[in-house]
């Protein structure tokens, strides 16, 4: 089936323009359009055909590699030689799609050789084994048997190119209608020269225009329904269902959960010290000040976040977090981003305490908030540097915030999702963690006025009281803060410990009290006898003495603080795993732990007091095909390597694939020359050999081959004639036929060939066959 003339050209140049390609799209018109104009064809062979399709096969392999490893789109192969950019790391934060996007609109020009390949060609139609592995490999192996070789069909690429053009051409990134309207006039200059003269042309255009208005319209609607889950659906919820993550601003902890915690053994972090063994004991995502009901709560506004500007030059991957530090080593860290904030990955990156700057960190934005949280937009894969150095951090000393003053109903407290209490008349200290007041309190920490009280959190435990003498009010900042509730058990522990007063020694007795009277466990039992009074963390400290690290570091955190001492509660992961020269981390090694303030170097430090058994009972409970696990994870991080640029295989991939490419060039182009020269050399050889070859009905057969009735390499003659015949518009062709290949018989396999006058008959018989045939086509 032939196109009309022009269509190729005139949809190359709508690819081109609605590409942002239209030269290339101009002069691919100008070099198929020739054809019209210049009558010259070649007689291109099978094996060329097949050699031109293997090439534009290599090519598209070149697009999708390059794609994997740059994807800047079609304009990157100006810069294929060059350095990733800041701008392909951006793109990358969609890389399937913008992947898969970029090889689709290089289709027009992938496979633009094989179509000139045909357009220049003698024939109409291309064996389908020419491009079919699965028929080239059955004709070998019925070669190989000594089998006749499989019937193969002819196929024209115009309209699967024509198709693969159109959708090329709607990967564009222009917003309005004018794909559609293009779209529907080349679609429609197509239907028209196929169209059924059975009905009328007025029928044949009221359905086409109603096709056309269910397509505007459809097209418009999924456009609303991708804004509206684009918009309004919250895609950081359905993530939430199914990866860890944190939360900088609150972190609700499995206290209280009855059964068994377990999370799964999958590497999340790769590590690889500048130096062996310089590796941080933590890797620390947040920190929080401030507990309530198995919850933590970073006690900050959300525009408690600093942005941190990159070094120039922009696309360097150089962010300083603390200027002035000095830098005593440095690692590096591969890991991913598993959030999503307005359809970009982001998270909060896994850092050791004391990190100044990050080098090649190739992400869009940068941000870090007072206690210690670095939060990042960038590609789904980050791969850098951490420069950690001594003494001060980006964590804010303790805070106070005995003079600010918060109105009532203060977007701080709602966003840390605590509320309020309305309390009785007298004594009551107001809205905090065991604040005292006499009178109506405001919502502060430790504030005294007269009038109406409000109910502290210690109302709520009958055990518990401001004028008990054991009790410690809060004086002064977030980081001595503890929930009323929990004080009766802490004092308890605080007096069993003789710890009050003997702060100096507060934290080797808290570490040796954890490590001998209580056992790491991720099994939590049903309380049977529990207090209607008593906590999840009371109940661990009293009576089980058996929980898991959040256990530890919550008991840990508000011990300290009931002596003064200022303290955060920490999340991230343990490093304890070595792999090669470096370090693995598993999701199934995050941890909770202590941040400690040390007021005489002014600064935090990482504090434990989880048994060190804990790590031996997470691999206890390790599956026996964790390796398989493993070598998966292994590969991903690998092909993330490279998809995002980490890797220098780009450099070095085109001059793997070019040798090939050039090698099918050479073939198609030189080599085929002297295998014609040797083909026909071979020939005439034959022809002496075996009489007969020279019979004019080749010349028959080879015409309504290219008219898409092609016959098989061993297919007898009679049975290809009777495909012939069933072939529309070769009906009157049955006669001459017949009595066209009687004298092709006798002049083929007859020891005594034809005479002169049979001979002449022959030629006139596929003359007069030729003649007919042609007037079939007009």
């Amino acid at each position: 089936m032939k196109p009309p003339p022009l269509l190729l050209g005139v949809t190359l140049l709508f690819w081109g323009w609605q590409s942002d390609l239209l030269l290339p799209g101009a002069l691919m018109t100008v070099v198929l359009e020739s054809a019209h104009v210049f009558k010259t064809r070649w007689d291109f062979s099978d094996d060329d055909f097949t050699k031109t399709w293997s090439f534009c096969s290599l090519v598209l392999l070149a697009a999708v590699v390059y794609s994997f490893t740059n994807n800047d789109g079609p304009s990157s192969f100006t810069n294929m030689f060059e350095d990733l950019s800041l701008s392909a790391h951006r793109s990358a934060s969609t890389a399937s799609a913008r992947t898969a996007a970029q090889v689709i609109r290089w289709l027009p020009m992938i496979f633009f050789p094989f179509l000139v390949a045909q357009t220049f060609s003698t024939r109409e139609s291309i064996p389908l084994a020419t491009i079919s592995l699965i028929l080239q490999r059955r004709w070998k192996k019925a070669k190989s048997l000594g089998l006749p070789s499989p019937i193969s069909r002819g196929f024209s690429i115009v309209y699967p190119y024509f198709c693969a053009t159109l959708l090329a051409a709607s990967f564009h990134p222009s917003d309005d209608n004018s794909f559609f309207w293009g779209f529907c006039v080349l679609l429609t200059w197509v239907l028209w020269t196929q169209r059924s003269h059975r009905f009328a042309v007025a029928v044949w255009f009221g359905v086409l225009a109603v096709a056309v208005a269910i397509g505007f319209f459809g097209q418009r609607g999924a456009s609303q329904a991708q804004a509206y889950l684009t918009n309004k659906l919250n895609s950081q919820w359905f993530a939430n269902l199914i990866r860890r993550s944190e939360n900088p601003y609150q972190s609700r902890t499995s206290m209280g959960i009855v059964g068994k915690l377990k999370l799964s053994d999958r590497i999340v972090i790769r590590l690889q010290p500048n130096k062996p063994k310089n590796i941080p004991a933590y890797l620390r995502e947040a920190s929080y000040r401030l507990y309530r009901d198995q919850t933590w709560f970073g006690g900050s506004p959300r525009e408690d976040f600093i942005s941190t500007t990159e070094e120039q030059p922009t696309g360097s991957g150089n962010w300083t977090l603390l200027t002035g530090k000095s830098v005593i080593s440095s690692i590096s860290i591969a890991c991913y981003l598993e959030d999503y904030d307005k359809g970009a990955p982001s998270g909060l990156l896994p850092l050791p305490i004391g990190t100044t700057r990050l080098e090649k960190l190739t992400a869009y934005t940068v941000e870090h908030n007072k206690t210690g949280s670095v939060r990042v937009t960038g590609p789904g894969f980050l791969m850098f540097d951490a420069l950690i150095g001594p003494g001060a951090a980006i964590d804010s000393p303790p805070s106070s915030r005995t003079n600010f003053n918060f109105a009532r109903g203060s977007r701080f407290y709602e966003d840390m999702g605590i509320g309020y209490f309305e309390g009785h008349k007298g004594e009551g200290g107001g809205f905090g963690f065991g604040g005292r007041g006499d009178g109506e309190g405001r919502r502060g920490f430790g504030g005294r006025r007269e009038g109406e009280g409000r109910r502290n959190f210690e109302d709520r435990n009958s055990g518990s009281s401001t004028n008990d003498p054991k009790f410690i009010p809060l004086v002064s900042h977030d980081e001595l803060a503890v929930p009323a509730a929990e004080c009766p058990a802490l004092d308890l522990v605080i007096e069993d410990l003789g710890l009050r007063g003997r702060t100096n020694d507060a934290l080797k007795v808290l570490q040796d009290f954890f490590a001998t009277r209580f056992k790491y466990s991720m099994w939590q039992s049903t309380p049977r006898d529990m207090n209607a009074h008593q906590t999840p963390l009371s109940r661990f400290l009293l009576t089980t003495r058996s929980g898991h690290c959040e256990y530890f570091a919550t008991a840990t955190v508000l011990l300290l603080r009931r002596l003064g001492i200022p303290t955060r509660y920490a999340t991230g992961y343990a490093v304890h795993e070595e792999s090669g020269s470096g370090y693995v981390v598993r999701l199934s090694d995050a941890h909770a732990w202590t941040l400690v303030w040390d007021e005489a170097h002014k600064q935090w430090f990482d504090f434990e007091t989880t048994p060190s058994s804990w790590i031996e009972v997470e691999k206890s409970s390790h599956s026996p095909l964790r390796w398989l696990k493993d070598a998966w994870g292994r590969f991903v991080f690998e092909f993330s390597k490279i998809r995002n640029g980490q890797s220098n295989i780009r450099q070095y991939l085109l001059w793997i694939i070019l040798p090939g490419m050039a090698m099918l060039l050479y073939q198609i182009a030189f080599r085929r020359g002297r295998k014609r020269r040797r083909d026909k050399k071979n020939d005439a050889v034959f022809l002496e050999i075996w009489p007969g070859l020279d019979s004019d009905f080749y010349q028959l057969e080879k015409m309504i081959s290219a008219r898409g009735v092609m016959r098989g390499s061993a297919e007898p003659l009679n049975l290809w004639l009777q495909r012939v015949e069933k072939f529309p518009g070769m009906s009157s062709l049955q006669e001459p036929l017949r009595a066209l290949i009687r004298l092709h018989y006798r002049h083929r396999f007859d020891p005594q060939g034809l005479n002169a006058i049979d001979r002449e008959s022959l030629k006139a018989e596929t003359r007069r066959c030729l003649e007919l045939l042609a007037r079939t086509d007009s």
